[in-house]
């Protein structure tokens, strides 16, 4: 039997953006929710949602203060209860981001650990009495002296992000005890946060420094030995529970170390940032990372496929703002080996946020990077543009549901800067529009979902010539060739000796239908997707 997750599509919800049910311009439960029928039109399998724990938010929810309470911002136990029901209905699955990294400072063991240093929780925190030169990955001292206990405790991230010592059993069983509550809650697993910093170097050298990247190399405060027995725990532990699903977040680009993380009795998938945090669009630079991720993971792993997330810059705008262009994405990421994960606001082409004014942003990213370089005596100007660098507001605006008020979001002015292009591009407008991104990814996710070669299917062959990127997955039913020819000329293809005969065209980008012949013209920043009866010889 198939496991479900490997033939799914997910949609991430970033929770205060998505849809506000109350009228306080937060998104929120009863919000997502109404929008549960559109998520199933849409053909998404299931759901990510970013934390919705209580939290004072520094991170936005990720400094959980209480791990088994919902944030008033997002509702109730009862509107999740609700959630989950309407959800489950739809045939939608669920997975709850879940940091088991940090907790809150405001949480009430790193209260009652910073309370003393006799405290029972105390060493279920990283403290040291002097501090090495650890950086936090926000900037600045990864250590925060505690004047009434005259130590230092440590934190990966902000210091209101306290680092959990999982060398501790007792951390491990707390978290185990919290991964159990959301499980018999009904969630479908769990994305891991960060998951490859749960253990540090319990020597605490200090880190080397890189002077040709000029940044701190960070060889001693994440991928430490034990991590990976921790995370076989973790996994054996999840799936006990039947169906359930193990994502996690391993913050690098080396393909060795992502591989480490996944497979057998660990993590189903990880995020492969190999491929999704690519900062400017290069077609051969995304081929070289599929063609590596397959060498790499075939034939026991599989990778995902992303390339937005609220960590990062809409693809869209990263990658130059063409809207031709960001449909090939959407075709890549939705007919690729891997497991897709839609960051909210992609299918309708939603664009980045710049901040004019440093009072607008809400990242504490951001606003570390601004403070920091206010710090260097560098002009307000100049702080402004590292903070909008550094922060991740440019990816969190609200849902744009239509032209009117607040985009449709809320009935009130919502909780970050709406952009003043976001009223021109919205769901209600491109609903019923056959050539809009909307209709397009509808199209990509009835195709996967039809098409069982498009979820678990393998390559018969993954080229890249000139710009255009085409494969054929191959499973025992069918075949079918993708082609997407990013560059800016057509290209000629002779499609006779992949496919036996009966050839039919499932989609393009610009065109209703395929010319008769053997050879197909792909036109520039066109993509399409080809059906036909098997043969066994390679495309020539």
């Amino acid at each position: 039997m198939v496991n479900w997750w490997k033939q799914s599509t997910f949609y991430e919800i970033y929770m205060p953006s998505f849809k506000d049910g109350n009228g306080d311009g937060i998104g929120d439960f009863a919000g997502i929710t109404s929008k549960l029928d559109y998520l199933k039109e849409l053909g998404i399998d299931g759901l990510w949602l970013t934390p919705f724990y209580l939290s004072p938010k520094v991170d936005n929810g990720y400094d959980i203060a209480d791990y088994k309470s919902i944030d008033p911002d997002y509702g109730t136990m009862e509107d999740f209860e609700d959630f989950i029901k309407e959800a489950h209905q739809r045939g939608i699955r669920v997975i709850a981001d879940l940091v088991l990294n940090h907790t809150s400072t405001d949480h009430k063991w790193f209260q009652e650990s910073i309370s003393s240093k006799n405290h029972p929780k105390r060493e279920w925190y990283i403290w040291r009495d002097e501090p090495n030169n650890w950086e936090s990955f926000f900037g600045g001292s990864a250590w925060e002296y505690n004047e009434a206990t005259n130590q230092y405790y440590y934190h990966a991230f902000a210091k209101e992000q306290a680092d959990l010592n999982w060398a501790n059993p007792e951390v491990k069983q707390a978290m185990f005890d919290v991964m159990k509550f959301w499980l018999e809650k009904g969630v479908d697993g769990f994305r891991l946060d960060v998951i490859n910093f749960l253990k540090v170097n319990d020597s605490f050298k200090d880190n080397p420094y890189d002077f040709e990247k000029n940044e701190q190399n960070h060889l001693y405060d994440k991928d430490q030995e034990g991590v990976l027995s921790i995370i076989t725990e973790i996994a054996k532990f999840v799936h006990q529970f039947p169906d359930k699903f193990l994502v996690g977040e391993v913050g690098s680009e080396d393909l060795k170390i992502l591989k480490q993380y996944s497979g057998l009795n660990k993590l189903d998938v990880v995020f492969n940032f190999n491929i999704g945090s690519i900062g400017e669009f290069d077609s051969d630079k995304i081929f070289q990372q599929l063609e590596e991720t397959e060498q790499v993971y075939h034939p026991t792993q599989i990778p995902t496929l992303f390339f937005s997330s609220h960590d990062m810059s809409r693809h869209i705008s990263r990658f130059g703002g063409d809207e031709d262009r960001a449909k090939l994405v959407a075709a890549l990421m939705l007919t690729a080996k891997g497991v897709p994960f839609i960051y909210y606001g992609n299918e309708i082409g939603m664009r980045d946020w710049v901040a004019d004014d440093i009072a607008k942003m809400k990242d504490v990213q951001g606003l570390m990077a601004y403070e920091l370089e206010i710090q260097s005596n560098q002009s307000h100007e100049k702080a402004l543009a590292a903070a909008n660098e550094k922060s991740r507001d440019k990816s969190r605006t609200p849902m744009q549901w239509n032209s009117h008020s607040n985009v449709g979001f809320s009935e009130t002015a919502p909780w970050i800067t709406i952009p003043t292009h976001a009223y021109k591009i919205n769901v209600e407008n491109q609903q019923s529009d056959p050539k809009s991104m909307l209709s397009f990814y509808k199209r990509l996710l009835k195709l996967r979902k039809v098409h069982s070669s498009l979820g678990l299917g393998d390559y018969e062959f993954l080229r890249n010539e000139n710009g255009m990127i085409y494969f054929v997955r191959k499973d025992q039913f069918e075949k079918i060739l993708v082609i997407l020819n990013f560059s800016d000329q057509s290209k000629s293809l002779n499609i006779a000796s992949c496919f036996a005969s009966d050839i039919e065209m499932l989609l393009s980008s610009k065109r209703t239908s395929l010319e008769s012949g053997n050879v197909v013209t792909i036109l520039a920043n066109e993509a399409m997707i080809l059906k036909g009866d098997i043969r066994d010889e390679p495309i020539k």
